[in-house]
């Protein structure tokens, strides 16, 4: 797989290091005699185009392959603009969702030689060998889309990961491709069908990874709850082997969960298992227009079992920016949403995804996309453009606060505080959003110490909380990050009995003093009364 020179590269521009190219060594996997002269070489986004363009040279391949995601297109394109002017015949191929749609129009046709749009794992094997054996490429035109390959005899890639990978890197994998859903804002509306692999070949897969020390397994099926006989089939087979520190990531919808996979979630232990559950919206008019069908009453039954029947990690997704919604029902959903309790929410910002048919609400909503990465919403007839800068402030702050997991003791008692108000909880964040932004004038840079001090201040001097009890709610978020020297702002507010409390051992992240829970319970039976 690494010789020190090539025919054929295969590069990926990775977002961090820690995610592996998938798609890429599906299509090493899968190019028979060609692999003696093929190579993966990966890079990040974050890398000088130059370097990236250098390291390619040097390994003096014919071919030179690329995978073009929204996160890396700009980079993509950067790179092979140097390697057309440094090497004009460099024969460059590039594939990938970001470039499968809306092609013709993209400055990366001008710069590259041939692109594939779809699924390549046979159609970029078919390419490269006539290319190599000097066939007449008459056959070949510039953008081509190949018919969809038979997934059973895909050759799988698992093999390729390597130990380092293993160690420190995400490993994804999948049991199906497709989706049956065509929910508008996403590329996955487009899928013809839905295609299973063979069970017995990928657990055998996953079983050699596991031997090899594998932990961590994102699957990256759009629907793994989709057919609950395979669903079952793969919990069943990493459940018997869940002690040796296994951890599963799935992406499931939220309304199929029938009682076969409710009891084998419930057999997995705290830290082993994942959901992550696509809500995007609560407002049936909404989901309705996006044509995204899904059981809100069956929802929230399913939340409420997982949350009070099983140990696992629920991130639910919500979007801000669909055609007809507004601030006010999209914070109705965040409420009730905020009800269900899921561990962690999502709050994205609506994207124009190249080929999606969210475009055909663009006139009557007056829908205003940016035309740069990642292509986010600007304005829509429901949201001003400055409401959608306060909403990605709002999910920027959300992710730092609530998701982040180093304010839970606080978090909780904002929850309980509107709760028994009858106030929305979206409401307050979004308040605190405005104070956080007018007080450190943007959303990044800013220390975990200043954003603790912040929250603090917001909570006494905004929100009027017992100056006593919200210094020792921040204390013992404080001390959850393994933290003891007590903070210079905090000192005034508190006594050597609930310092010794906080620092005293693993109880701390979530036994608040008696003095603070009397507190609160009188705070809020007078919040009652009033």
């Amino acid at each position: 797989m690494n010789p020190t020179s090539s025919s054929i590269l295969l590069c990926a521009l990775n977002s961090t290091y820690q995610h592996a190219a998938f798609g890429l060594r599906y299509l090493y996997a899968n190019l028979k005699e060609l692999k003696d002269q093929t190579r993966i070489v990966e890079f990040t986004i974050s890398q000088s185009p130059l370097e990236i363009v250098e390291k390619i040279l040097s390994l003096k391949p014919k071919i030179v392959g690329f995978g073009v995601y929204i996160w890396n297109t700009d980079e993509v394109l950067k790179v092979i603009r140097y390697l057309k002017q440094l090497e004009p015949n460099l024969i460059i191929v590039l594939g990938g969702p970001e470039i499968s749609y809306e092609t013709e129009g993209q400055d990366h046709v001008n710069y590259c030689d041939y692109i594939i749009k779809g699924e390549a794992d046979f159609s970029f094997y078919n390419l490269c060998n006539d290319i190599l054996a000097g066939q007449p490429m008459d056959s070949w035109k510039k953008i081509s889309q190949q018919p969809l390959p038979d997934i059973k005899s895909i050759v799988l890639p698992y093999d390729l990961y390597t130990d380092e990978d293993i160690q420190n890197r995400v490993l994804y994998v999948e049991a199906s491709r497709g989706c049956p859903y065509k929910c508008e804002y996403c590329l996955s509306s487009l899928d013809v069908s839905v295609r299973n692999f063979a069970v017995e070949p990928f657990l055998e897969q996953m079983q050699k990874l596991i031997d090899r020390g594998a932990k961590q397994f994102k699957f990256v099926d759009r629907t793994f709850n989709l057919s609950p006989t395979i669903s079952e089939s793969i919990l069943v087979f990493f459940l018997k082997q869940i002690d040796k520190g296994l951890f599963l990531h799935f992406e499931m919808v939220p309304d199929r969960l029938p009682d076969n996979l409710k009891e084998l979630i419930k057999q997995f232990p705290d830290g082993t298992l994942q959901f992550e559950i696509g809500i995007q919206t609560l407002n049936e008019t909404v989901s309705a227009l996006i044509s995204r069908r899904q059981n809100h009453v069956k929802m929230k039954e399913n939340f409420q079992y997982l949350r009070e029947n099983t140990k696992v990690h629920t991130h639910a997704d919500l979007i801000v920016g669909l055609p007809a919604e507004s601030i006010d029902s999209f914070k109705k959903g965040f409420d009730q949403l905020i009800e269900w309790d899921p561990d962690e929410i999502q709050v994205g910002i609506l994207k124009r995804l190249k080929g999606t048919p969210i475009i055909r609400h663009q006139a009557k909503f007056e829908m205003v996309y940016s035309e740069n990465t990642p292509y986010q919403i600007l304005k829509t007839k429901d949201l001003t453009f400055q409401e959608l800068q306060q909403m990605n402030r709002f999910s920027r702050y959300w992710d730092m606060i609530a998701n982040s997991g180093q304010f839970n003791l606080t978090m909780g008692f904002l929850k309980q505080k509107t709760n028994v108000e009858g106030h929305s909880f979206f409401d307050l964040f979004f308040n605190l959003s405005h104070y956080l932004y007018d007080r450190h004038r943007g959303t990044f840079a800013i220390s975990l110490m200043n954003l603790t001090e912040s929250v603090f201040k917001y909570l006494a001097d905004v929100l009027k909380v017992p100056v006593e009890e919200a210094a020792e709610l921040i204390y013992r978020d404080f001390c959850t990050r393994k933290k003891r020297d007590i903070p210079g702002y905090l000192k005034p507010h508190l006594d050597i009995a609930i310092v010794k409390s906080a620092q005293n051992g693993p109880a701390r992240e979530s036994a608040p003093s008696d003095s603070l829970r009397k507190r609160q319970a009188n705070h809020s039976t007078q919040e009652a009364v009033v």
